[in-house]
């Protein structure tokens, strides 16, 4: 489906023309929002192991929209499920904030300690950031968020925040992956001196980097996917707070060391290695951002 649906072409598209809403659709039909949620409430009913798998390869095709934000609200918001409504979600604070895909999103979903919370998307008025970032991923700066409704207990908060950075090391396990294979390729490819350039050293040894990140935080998201569903042997918040750590560091090495691999060619607009390290760098930041993390897990090592 990523590969006939969203290839690198359709997905840069998407920077000036936004969300494309019947893609979103090919991506509900296949079960991609629905693979957590239990058959007789509508899903596929498999697990969040499942899920790390599909978010692997949307990370590595680069799926533009707030993927991980309507798969976790599949159940709690009406037409979640079956792409009819897409969904962003943010955490509330006291001030300004960024909202992502707030011009492609029907339904904010606002997270707090005390619960969810949904609003209708044009309830919230926002100004857009000329310049993203990430080009896929744009943001609008909005003044404060309404109280909205209330779909969930500080109970599901948890999970939501849970479930949420799961999702998102797996996005960052497919955007580590992508960048080596991008990597990977233009190192056959490329020739100097009458070889390929990954027969020199320098190049060999950093691609054989990028590998060995990938594997390491597949192992990582695999194991805190399989514990999120209750099968590990790992407290499930530490397994994915450990997955998390790893993917924010990998993520950004592996699109930095595909920039550089591609020289000075790396540093343009047509070639799609910023790409991945501007994804990256962006969801660094979602569901809390790795240093975070580290920090709690380093508080619970000092206990």
């Amino acid at each position: 489906l990523c590969e006939g649906r969203f290839p690198i072409e359709v997905v840069r598209s998407m920077i000036e023309g936004g969300l494309d809403r019947g893609r979103w659709r090919e991506l509900a039909e296949t079960g991609v929002f629905s693979l957590a949620v239990p058959e007789a409430d509508g899903g596929v009913g498999l697990g969040w192991a499942e899920a790390a798998v599909v978010f692997e390869q949307l990370g590595r095709a680069l799926v533009p929209g707030p993927l991980t934000a309507t798969t976790l609200a599949a159940g709690l918001v009406d037409g979640a499920i079956d792409g009819a409504t897409v969904v962003t979600t943010v955490e509330r604070t006291d001030g300004p904030l960024l909202v992502e895909h707030l011009a492609d999103a029907d339904v904010i979903v606002i997270v707090d300690d005390d619960g969810l919370w949904s609003v209708p998307a044009a309830e919230l008025a926002g100004r857009p950031a000329a310049q993203p970032l990430d080009p896929l991923t744009p943001v609008h700066r909005v003044a404060a968020l309404p109280p909205g409704d209330r779909i969930g207990d500080a109970e599901a908060a948890r999970a939501w925040r849970r479930h949420g950075a799961l999702l998102t090391t797996a996005l960052q396990l497919g955007l580590a992956a992508g960048a080596t294979d991008l990597a990977v390729g233009y190192a056959r490819e490329r020739e100097q001196f009458g070889k390929p350039i990954g027969a020199f050293q320098a190049v060999l040894h950093r691609c054989s980097d990028m590998v060995t990140r990938v594997e390491v935080l597949r192992a990582a998201v695999y194991a805190a996917a399989v514990t999120a569903d209750g099968n590990g042997v790992d407290d499930p918040d530490r397994a994915v707070a450990v997955a998390k750590v790893l993917a924010s560091t990998s993520a950004a090495a592996c699109g930095k060391d595909a920039v550089q691999v591609h020289g000075g060619m790396g540093y343009t607009w047509e070639v799609d290695a910023h790409l991945f390290l501007k994804r990256a760098w962006v969801l660094d930041l979602a569901f809390g951002e790795g240093d975070g993390h580290a920090e709690g897990l380093a508080a619970v090592l000092a206990s």
